[in-house]
């Protein structure tokens, strides 16, 4: 990160770095990954998650970051850089999913923070934080990412299960929804949302013709590793970065 946006992270709990993935990267990355995720889809092999409404978002989760473009996207230097930054500590990958609200269909999600539930994983601090990219056009409509800005500095709040989804308890919600301003990120394919894992965040149904996909890679201090193995993910694994781009080279 540059100063200014070291000091923009510290104080509002995110950053967004505009096209941090080139035009042909993103196109590159989206287009090998719609073809074979709804071809799994078909077969069941990636997961639905339901909202109040009953409309779904569809997400696939990577345990480990393998040499194929999704873990090598994760492991790209652009990234690792990033995060490292953000945590101030060396870093692994703790996750990486990919989220598809399709066309007319994606579900919302409810206020939450990330660590409301890696907290409950076995993650000690709060010392951990996500990377956004958006692989399609993120707008209002299609149900874009939105922030309470700041809201990182209230620490954890209790969160519960609801549906297929872990928020956050309303009293809370309610108090933060008006202390704090609510901002609707909207971004361009190859755009990136850097936030903290204490993050106040949700976002709404996609009611557009368009797809919102977007990728999400979560990184954890290497000191804050779980200290029981509640998931498949999220455990310790060395991370091994690579250069800029090298995610087009695979298959």
């Amino acid at each position: 990160m540059t100063r200014n946006e070291a000091e923009i992270y510290a104080r509002d709990g995110y950053i967004i770095r505009r096209g941090l993935l080139s035009v042909p990267e993103v196109e590159d990355f989206r287009d090998h990954a719609r073809k074979q995720l709804e071809e799994e889809n078909k077969s069941g092999a990636v997961m639905a998650k339901g909202d109040k409404e009953g409309k779904t978002t569809l997400l696939k989760m990577w345990t480990k970051a393998e040499d194929d473009k999704y873990g090598l996207l994760a492991r790209d230097e652009r990234m690792v850089d990033l995060a490292e930054d953000a945590v101030g500590k060396p870093i692994y990958l703790y996750s990486h999913k990919m989220t598809m609200k399709q066309p007319n269909e994606g579900g919302a999600w409810e206020w939450h923070q990330d660590f409301g539930y890696w907290y409950n994983y076995g993650c000690l601090a709060p010392e951990m934080m996500s990377i956004y990219v958006a692989l399609d056009k993120a707008t209002r409509e299609n149900g874009c990412l939105q922030v309470l800005k700041g809201t990182h500095k209230l620490g954890r709040l209790n969160h519960i299960r609801e549906n297929d989804q872990t928020n956050v308890e309303q009293e809370h919600l309610e108090a933060a929804l008006k202390r704090y301003e609510h901002i609707y990120v909207e971004m361009e394919a190859g755009d990136a949302l850097i936030f903290d894992g204490n993050l106040l965040h949700r976002s709404d149904a996609n009611r557009s013709d368009t797809y919102r996909w977007g990728y999400i890679c979560s990184y954890n201090a290497v000191e804050n590793a779980p200290f029981k193995k509640v998931r498949e993910y999220g455990n310790f694994d060395e991370l091994r970065k690579v250069p800029a781009g090298t995610f087009r080279k695979a298959s």
